[in-house]
């Protein structure tokens, strides 16, 4: 992705329904295939996945996201609340197993679910009459509003499915993972500011958090063309970094200290010549991308060791000029601290993304931002109620997109949010001039 946003052909928030379809089709296979990723390691069954607080089932996953397309869609729910579904769910306990709302996130390793087969038969069942309800809905945005959301909802999923194939280091064939090598642009821009219409526009799908669109004045500022590479961040940690105390916040040293960490997550010293990791290997995963240059942090080495990393459970060195990725906010505050820099405003983001100067790179990871996740002014809850506003101040803003977002999801308007000490996600940051 570059500094314009997806256009609006392709952009799911302006999509007519013919495009709406070819869409959701499209995700649901995607869905499909990535579960196939975890049922090929074992852990399409619910004992076998370890229980982590950043991650679900994959098959309470797969059950989830049909669910929630026929609660809104099938079920012409007027809103989250359990109550407000219309109709009944092609399943009988469809409610008491998938509603994220009731059924507490510790409980999802002990339900009584249906096999894999039967929800993939629920899967193909509610995606059917949903097209065919669809082929004959007006293209207002009224009425594609749920399939719209439904649409928004499985996309998002699908990015968490990936990271969680990550997570719990599951082999993914490159087609699947959509990552493929990138070089950070080192320039850096200075954009003189201004008054900027901050939030979505009207027309087509809004998220709540989005609205409503309201003026804010920008200062100029200086601003990173690209982020962070690992070679910047491993001559951070080479400066001893991890263990100065005076680059890390209050939060962040807490976090330091009960992570016990003194490098990214999923970073380790090479022992040897790679020894047995994969070069050149799959899922996402490549070599050193810089035809023979020595990996992350040349200046940080011990001995003939160097950095090398984890990519969907296969080894394989880290390209210097790669943008860093799986750092989590206080990593990155920390650095900024260390650099003399910071991390840019959710407003300067967005300005720079839509200001139209060639040069501003964007869409490879999700970026932290400065900015906690606040109602913009006027906000109120849309159908999905719990989307937002449970999340109000307690977390964070990251901005952009990255390479396991569809271009149909990207949007230089979008806020997404996380917990600061979130890092297992696609994240990385750029810097700001202070």
């Amino acid at each position: 992705m570059n500094s314009t946003t997806s256009s609006l052909a392709s952009s799911f928030r302006h999509a007519r329904p013919q495009q709406l379809a070819d869409a959701m089709q499209s995700a649901r296979n995607y869905t499909l295939s990535l579960f196939d990723c975890f049922a090929g390691m074992g852990y399409d069954v619910l004992t076998r996945v370890p229980h982590l607080p950043t991650i679900n089932p994959p098959l309470w996953e797969l059950g989830h996201l049909a669910w929630f397309t026929e609660w809104f869609v099938l079920r012409e729910a007027l809103s989250s609340h359990p109550a407000d579904a219309q109709r009944a769910s092609l399943l009988t306990r469809g409610d008491d197993w998938f509603d994220s709302n009731t059924v507490p996130h510790r409980s999802r390793w002990t339900l009584d679910l249906p096999s894999a087969g039967a929800l993939k038969t629920y899967c193909h069942e509610v995606l059917d009459r949903t097209l065919d309800k669809l082929s004959r809905e007006p293209g207002t945005d009224e009425a594609l509003y749920p399939y719209r959301l439904a649409l928004a909802h499985e996309d998002m999923h699908g990015e968490a499915l990936l990271y969680t194939l990550q997570t719990l280091g599951v082999p993914v064939p490159p087609s699947l993972s959509r990552d493929e090598p990138v070089r950070s642009p080192s320039a850096r821009i200075a954009y003189p500011g201004g008054t900027i219409a901050l939030g979505a526009q009207e027309g087509g799908f809004v998220f709540d958090n989005e609205k409503q669109a309201h003026q804010c004045y920008v200062a100029p500022f200086d601003i990173d063309a690209g982020l962070v590479t690992n070679a910047q961040f491993a001559e951070f940690m080479a400066d001893g970094g991890y263990q100065n105390r005076q680059f890390w916040s209050v939060a962040g040293s807490a976090w330091l200290m009960q992570q016990e960490r003194s490098s990214p997550r999923y970073w380790q010293r090479e022992a040897g010549a790679l020894g047995g990791a994969q070069q050149g290997g799959q899922g996402g995963g490549q070599s050193d991308r810089e035809g023979g240059r020595q990996g992350a942090g040349q200046g940080d080495r011990q001995g003939d060791r160097q950095w090398i990393t984890t990519r969907f459970g296969r080894l394989m060195t880290l390209a210097p000029a790669e943008p860093v990725r799986h750092i989590c906010l206080y990593e990155a505050q920390a650095y900024c601290a260390w650099l003399g820099r910071r991390l840019p405003t959710e407003a300067e983001w967005e300005f720079a993304a839509l200001s139209g100067q060639a040069g501003f790179a964007w869409g490879q990871l999700w970026e932290w931002t400065a900015s906690p996740f606040e109602p913009y002014p006027g906000f109120a809850p849309d159908r999905y109620r719990e989307y937002s506003e449970p999340w109000f101040m307690t977390h964070q803003v990251l901005r952009g997109a990255s390479f396991a977002t569809p271009a149909r999801f990207g949007s230089a308007r979008y806020r997404n949010f996380y917990r600061p000490e979130r890092d297992d996600m696609f994240v990385g940051f750029r810097t700001c001039a202070l």
